[in-house]
């Protein structure tokens, strides 16, 4: 699937409107114990909000994602690999918090992007926050230029590379004390879990969905 083509966009768009992959496919990457198992339709009126950008675009003939590994001057999830976004202020819409998240992380011009749709919210109970991912794609790579308090690294990885099965992997880690399998995205030496790997997930459903037709 590649951003130019408009088959694919509307076929896309069309996905993210009717009944999606959900809760479902963010399972599958959730890691076990879950750290609570409310929804966010259980949450919705006390969480926290924040949008989060789901960004592809073109780079050498392939589809990419943007990630960002965070520092550890952040508030919250120090280190991880997360899409770029944050909390919604007063008075915006949650594409308008992840279009102006994804501006003060990396400069992305919040006029060079187009919106495709929505996936499915998820809750993050350690942080209580629930996050709203926002697709989107540009029709260049943007000029990614990080901000050194929020972003360690900028992650450019390709779409084909996470669709990959050899690229889903499993481990066994000690989180606050616990024994944790935790499933994840490799990408080199880096791995993507958590709520990013959960919401990437459903992603990867609805591709490989519009992929078989």
């Amino acid at each position: 699937m590649h951003p130019l083509f408009p088959e694919h966009l509307h076929a896309f768009k069309r996905k993210l409107l009717g009944p999606m992959p959900g809760i479902k496919a963010q399972l599958g990457m959730c890691p076990n114990p879950r750290p609570g198992h409310q929804a966010y339709f259980e949450v919705e009126d006390t969480c926290l909000k924040a949008g989060v950008l789901v960004l592809l675009y073109p780079r050498e003939n392939r589809l990419h994602l943007v990630f960002t590994r965070r520092t550890d001057k952040v508030d919250f999830h120090k280190g991880q690999i997360s899409f770029p976004g944050g909390r919604q202020e007063a008075g915006e819409g949650l594409e308008q918090a992840a279009l102006r998240e994804a501006q003060e992380e990396l400069k992305v011009d919040p006029e060079s992007v187009r919106i495709l749709g929505m996936l499915t919210p998820l809750y993050i109970p350690p942080s209580n926050y629930c996050i709203y991912p926002v697709v989107a794609l540009t029709e260049n790579r943007p000029d990614f230029q990080p901000s050194q308090i929020e972003v360690a690294e900028v992650l450019e990885i390709p779409l084909d590379h996470l669709l990959s099965p050899q690229n889903v992997q499993r481990e066994m880690w000690t989180i606050k004390k616990t024994e944790v399998e935790v499933p994840f995205y490799r990408f080199g030496e880096h791995k993507i879990w958590g709520a990013t790997a959960m919401v990437l997930a459903e992603l990867l459903e609805v591709v490989k969905e519009i992929n078989s037709r």
